[in-house]
């Protein structure tokens, strides 16, 4: 059992049990393998309303027996731990140029990975790639639809927010108004759930990553733009309208230069692949991708050093803010940068300013590097099916089932928690 691992309180009520079935597969995800007595422990659940919601969740494949090893007399104790093999999930994630597919595991092992060029990330060119690649890796593992828990796609954001949506080089064209979901779902008879590319990133890292051991924290994802993934309290926070953690358009300087958004002085024309793009340009250099600018920092050009400086300067305000107002355990950067890229833009942060989370007794530093690399957006697509089976989801007490999308005529039979 993980010793680090925090309480998960459950409740004994017949009317939560769906509940309680998420709180018994959060343990076990996350300080598992566990026995049946371990989870009770945690869980301050009683052992028969365990035993009763393993057995559940065992009939329906998420869960696995396996028996501990050990030298001692006696019985040796059965645990339980994930079932790699009882279920599968697809991530999608679309960006300006590109479509990126995997095809996983319940424990995030990537079983497929297809990725596509689009030269125009449309609708109209993005709706038959995303079917294409989901069909074609599903036929390459030989999976029938009944194994499959979801698909997860996500995107830039924000979505539908006047005067901020389809605008600008950080926006991906003509998407306002269109309903993926409801169009992923009817497309591929599947689950469908969607979300925007930060929010994602910091499920991919919570699940998967350097966030396993947070509850609350921040993933500050530098793409094209610049967007943040809240977590609280373990699970995403989006906000009444999913726009939360648009931290792209905090104003960090005064009649600073003009964002697509109408503003002045947006952190994500300091803080972005398209400000980098934007400033090697106006010193001469012919760069049009993140790739590019591994080469150039390779070299240590000068205009790349100094962007880098320059984007230090004001994340460092941004991170400030963060800190003051959410309170985090730590903030994790991360994104689309090449790695040299990022890991000097993380060391040029140095000394950050006062908050409150510069205190002695923190248990983790107050800028995490993230983890999972750039497969981190798309495994994070891939987790949200996952989510919806395995997350403490308070919406669940009250019935609120309305954020997935589930065609009709569709027979899935393997998640019952």
């Amino acid at each position: 059992m993980n010793p680090g691992h925090s309480l998960l309180n459950g409740s004994n009520i017949e009317q939560t049990r769906s509940y309680n079935r998420r709180v018994v597969l959060e343990a076990v995800r996350t300080g598992g393998p566990l026995s049946r007595a371990d989870i009770a422990r945690l869980t301050r659940l009683s052992p028969q309303t365990v035993s009763n919601i393993a057995k559940e969740l065992q009939q329906a494949g998420l869960l696995r027996e396996r028996v501990r090893h050990r030298a001692a007399r006696g019985q040796p104790p059965k645990e339980l731990e994930i079932n790699p093999t009882g279920g599968y999930t697809v991530g999608l994630e679309l960006d300006h140029r590109h479509l990126t597919g995997v095809l996983v595991n319940l424990t995030g092992e990537v079983l497929q990975e297809r990725e596509r060029t689009l030269p125009r990330a449309t609708p109209a060119a993005a709706m038959p790639a995303m079917v294409d690649v989901v069909e074609e890796m599903l036929r390459a593992r030989r999976i029938s639809r009944r194994r499959v828990l979801g698909v997860g796609a996500v995107m830039p954001g924000p979505f539908d927010v006047e005067g901020l949506t389809s605008v600008g080089p950080t926006t991906l064209p003509d998407w306002e108004g269109f309903k993926l979901r409801p169009a992923l779902t009817e497309a591929l008879n599947l689950p469908a759930f969607v979300e925007n590319d930060a929010t994602a990133a910091a499920v991919g890292e919570r699940f998967y990553g350097a966030a396993r051991d947070l509850q609350n924290f921040v993933y500050i994802f530098i793409g094209m733009g610049l967007g943040g993934g809240i977590i609280v309290d373990g699970q995403p926070y989006r906000g009444a309208w999913g726009n939360a953690g648009e931290i792209g358009h905090l104003a960090v300087v005064p009649q600073g230069l003009p964002c697509s958004c109408g503003n002045l002085g947006c952190l994500e024309q300091y803080v972005s692949v398209h400000s980098a793009i934007r400033d090697l340009r106006a010193a001469g250099h012919d760069v049009e991708a993140p790739g590019c600018l591994a080469e150039l920092f390779a070299s240590r050009d000068p205009a790349l050093m100094t962007w880098i400086d320059g984007a230090a300067a004001k994340l460092r305000l941004a991170i400030c803010s963060l800190e003051n107002l959410l309170d985090p355990e730590a903030i994790l950067l991360g994104g689309h940068l090449p790695d040299g890229v990022m890991d000097a833009l993380c060391n040029r942060l140095g000394s950050l300013r006062q908050s409150v989370s510069a205190r002695s007794d923190r248990r983790h530093p107050r800028i995490i590097r993230a983890a999972v690399g750039s497969k981190v957006t798309a495994l994070g697509a891939a987790v949200l099916p996952v989510y919806e089976s395995m997350s403490l989801q308070l919406r669940v007490l009250l019935k609120d089932e309305g954020r997935s999308s589930v065609p009709k005529n569709n027979k899935h039979q393997l998640v019952t928690a």
